[in-house]
């Protein structure tokens, strides 16, 4: 269960073991609320790729699965593509000219033309999506050998992936910040190995995406609990 407060949010842990070929996989998603969201029907959301301070970009497969998860199902939120915005508004709201911070905002919307493309899309909340998934420890050893009588492979190893993402949510509507949601998942995958090699695969990125965009959806829709 979660419990959702003005300031820490919902947080969320889990811990799965390695069944059903999966590798082990624990999660934290928190959220921290600035104000009061709400969405009417027909407003959109876009969700664009914030760039790191090292020049990286969060992987655009990841936005892509969040734009999925949150736009599926019959209470699905209506999600402008990203790259289609990004295109429509060109340069405005590309990585390298972007505002940094929710008071930049007034100033790019009187630039000629930019309110205008906005309202066209009927666009609610920008989200900004910071992270990347990364293999952050790995060990064992693994070999394997055919002779006259057959072959096989005979050890263990193991690997562990770490998916950090953060959206910061922004309202259009006032032009200030929402708040925030995070993921930090951590997943351990092991490949054990008598004969043949069994892998118990956990997708840390994946578990991230579900995690956050569940959280984000919750964030956006409902009000928060006084």
């Amino acid at each position: 269960m979660t419990e959702a407060t003005i300031r820490s949010g919902k947080i969320l842990t889990a811990g799965f073991a390695a069944l059903a070929l999966s590798g082990c996989i624990t999660s934290r998603i928190e959220d921290a609320r600035e104000g009061i969201t709400g969405i009417e029907s027909g407003e959109s959301i876009v969700i664009l790729a914030k760039s790191y301070h090292l020049g990286n970009e969060t992987e655009g497969k990841y936005i892509s699965c969040i734009e999925d998860a949150l736009s599926r199902g019959s209470n699905g939120l209506r999600v402008i593509p990203h790259k289609q915005f990004v295109d429509s508004l060109f340069p405005w709201f590309e990585p390298r000219t972007a505002p940094a911070e929710t008071k930049g905002l007034p100033k790019l919307m009187e630039r000629p033309g930019v309110a205008e493309r906005i309202a066209e899309q009927n666009v609610r909340y920008i989200v900004w999506l910071d992270g990347d998934t990364d293999r952050v420890a790995g060990g064992g050893s693994l070999s394997c050998a055919a002779g006259p009588g057959g072959g096989g492979c005979f050890g263990f190893a193991w690997w562990q992936n770490d998916a950090d993402y953060n959206a910061a949510v922004w309202d259009l509507n006032g032009l200030q910040s929402a708040g925030s949601v995070t993921a930090d998942v951590s997943g351990t995958s092991f490949l054990p190995a008598l004969v043949i090699p069994i892998p118990l695969i956990a997708r840390a990125r994946a578990a991230a995406c579900k995690g956050l965009a569940e959280q984000l959806r919750n964030f956006i829709v409902d009000e928060p609990e006084v």
